[in-house]
């Protein structure tokens, strides 16, 4: 059976910061992707011009450049990639995510299952000490998460990746959150189990991310980790086990700030 097909989609909104480096790990797998589509929503910064001279750079890469201009916003800047894509199996990521090399190559691997109409895998935070160490961390505990949901297995936005024909069954279903309340990403992991369709893991699946959002005030990420609760509202979940996770955030984000900030003060 041949692999299938992999395409990679990356919405971004003023992140000349990042962009780069995002394209260029995701030129540098040992798999090659068959495309890779940025989403530009609306930047004002030099976002675009990057990404066309990455485009000028490698004249043989597939890098795809489109714009969502319409609506402000990850969910339609989301949808609008998931829905150009033309390979079996379309990847999201963030675009300060930065993909370990064999990413694509894992993805075709856990693809390799029929049944599985998504998957999702662990992050390793290079802006924070014990990069390693903290993978084998983020990786423990995402596979412990599963076990306390249950069936509810639950998507991560930053590293995921969807069948097309899975995408287009919920397409029409997935929230449009016009007022920016909810996790995209545990929103579809709903609407995919609503649908009877399997989401899976891969310890192999990974990507690396930036522990920015510990920059945020303790209000700030609170606000952010109740995105969960609001979503689980929303698809009348009240399963107390599918709540595992903001207990977690919550609990180890006041050690794990203070690690950031002695870090950052080490620079």
């Amino acid at each position: 059976m041949s692999p299938v097909s992999v395409s990679i989609v990356i919405p971004a909104y003023n992140e000349e910061d990042t962009i780069r480096a995002c394209l260029i790990a995701a030129l540098q797998q040992t798999v090659p992707a068959d495309e890779i589509i940025v989403v530009d929503n609306k930047s004002t910064d030099g976002t675009a011009a990057i990404v066309h001279a990455l485009q000028a750079t490698y004249p043989e890469a597939p890098i795809v450049y489109l714009q969502q201009f319409e609506l402000q916003g990850l969910i339609p800047t989301r949808n609008f990639g998931l829905d150009h894509a033309t390979s079996e199996v379309i990847g999201r990521i963030d675009a300060d995510s930065v993909l370990e090399p064999t990413w694509v190559e894992a993805v075709q691997k856990a693809f390799e299952d029929p049944a599985v109409a998504a998957c999702t895998g662990p992050v390793l935070y290079y802006d924070m000490p014990l990069r390693r160490f903290g993978l084998k961390a983020d990786d423990a505990l995402r596979r412990a998460l599963i076990k306390v949901t249950r069936e509810y297995h639950l998507l991560f936005g930053s590293n995921m990746a969807l069948r097309a024909s899975a995408w287009r069954a919920i397409r029409d279903e997935a929230c449009l959150d016009p007022e920016d309340e909810l996790h995209e990403d545990i929103d579809l992991s709903l609407h995919l189990h609503a649908n009877e369709l399997k989401i899976a893991y891969s310890s192999d699946m990974v990507t690396g991310m930036s522990a920015r959002r510990l920059d945020d005030s303790p209000l700030e990420f609170y606000n952010y980790v109740m995105r969960f609760e609001r979503t689980y509202q929303r698809h009348k979940i009240r399963r107390l086990s599918v709540r595992a996770p903001m207990a977690i955030f919550l609990s180890v984000y006041p050690a794990l700030k203070t690690v950031r900030e002695i870090t950052q003060l080490q620079k």
